[in-house]
């Protein structure tokens, strides 16, 4: 692989962890408009989301320093990290919406 895509990759990447970043901090102000005992639900979830964002972003700092040799292989990694956050987004929304916090 060139590395001209190895830096488009990790650009790709981080974009996308940048998105999810400003998804988390808008969750994180909705849960403050929300009742007491849910709001307590919700803070785990978004810290929980905050976890798995610095994971995800640590394994593409990783990724920017592996070698070509090991980009292939560490890219897989980057790519689970990536889609267990996305999914975990996905359901912390649906958990918002569910206590009428849209």
């Amino acid at each position: 692989m060139r590395v001209n895509d190895k830096e488009l990759y990790q650009q790709k990447y981080q974009a996308q962890l940048d998105g999810v970043q400003a998804d988390v901090d808008k969750l994180k102000a909705r849960a403050q408009s929300a009742k007491a005992d849910a709001q307590i639900d919700l803070n785990k979830l978004v810290d929980d989301l905050e976890h798995q964002l610095k994971t995800a972003s640590a394994k593409l700092t990783e990724l920017s320093h592996a070698g070509e040799g090991a980009f292939d292989t560490m890219k897989k990694g980057v790519e689970t990290s990536w889609e267990s956050l996305k999914n975990s987004v996905h359901d912390a929304v649906g958990k918002f919406k569910d206590q009428g916090l849209k």
